[in-house]
């Protein structure tokens, strides 16, 4: 072995890092060479300095008090912030649930026998779920204009879009959903912070005067027919103010 392998073998040797026969190659040649020896031993004197505690600085006792009380508080804020999430997190899932606990109410104690009661509660769970879903509206729109031609296309009828906003019931929007096994338009409009699903779809019935369904959970669902139209107005606004918005409905259709 010549002195370039060597020097370049010598960290490893001394961190006892060689394999058998490079170790007893090394050491060889130590033995034959003062100048590589001269190179181990300052190497050797340098990893015994750092590992002495004469290299460590010991931080004073005040400043090692204000590091240990920075990281208790960092800790703290850090655990305050994971309560906080998990508690946000707690009181939506039983928000969640209790609507879930309700719509589960409804079907189960309202009577389905009849082929009405069934459609209202199809009509009630799509209201529902459109304020669990945070899925009100496909067009967000309080102009009549804009939310009348969305639906064209996208259904085989043109529902009538009416603008309430004068009479306290303004326009959010619309969106398709699904009832009685076809496709339909869903108008939403609002009512202070009360929300009204009105649904719409052809029919071949005509009755004029609305039908009241008072749900076990404090809706109410609308029902009427009107020049080969049905309508069903859902929402938790109370009974005289929805009936007030039916009528003008029907007065503007």
């Amino acid at each position: 072995m010549d002195c370039t392998e060597a020097r370049r073998l010598l960290h490893a040797y001394l961190d006892a890092e060689l394999d058998m026969a490079d170790t007893l190659a090394v050491e060889q040649h130590l033995q034959t060479c003062p100048a590589c020896l001269e190179i181990y031993n300052n190497y050797q004197a340098l990893q015994t300095a750092i590992k002495t505690n004469s290299l460590y600085f010991q931080a004073p006792e005040m400043l090692q008090k204000r590091i240990r009380t920075s990281v208790r508080k960092a800790n703290q804020a850090a655990f305050v912030a994971r309560v906080t999430s998990w508690s946000g997190l707690s009181v939506a899932a039983v928000l969640i649930f209790a609507l879930l606990l309700s719509l589960w109410g409804f079907t189960r104690f309202w009577p389905n026998s009849s082929g009405g009661n069934s459609l209202a509660q199809e009509v009630l769970a799509s209201h529902v779920r459109s304020l669990m879903a945070n899925h009100l509206v496909d067009v967000p729109s309080s102009n009549q204009h804009t939310v009348k031609p969305w639906f064209n296309g996208k259904l085989d009828f043109s529902p009538p879009v009416v603008d309430l906003t004068a009479q306290g019931f303004t326009l959010i929007g619309g969106r398709l959903d699904y009832l009685d096994n076809q496709p339909v338009a869903a108008l939403v409009y609002k009512r202070r912070e009360h929300i009204i699903n009105l649904f719409i779809w052809p029919s071949a019935q005509n009755i004029g005067s609305e039908t009241d369904t008072n749900t076990p959970q404090g809706y109410h669902l609308l029902h009427w027919t009107k020049s080969g139209l049905t309508y069903w107005a859902a929402s938790d606004l109370n009974l005289n103010e929805l009936q007030q918005f039916v009528r003008l409905i029907q007065d503007s259709t």
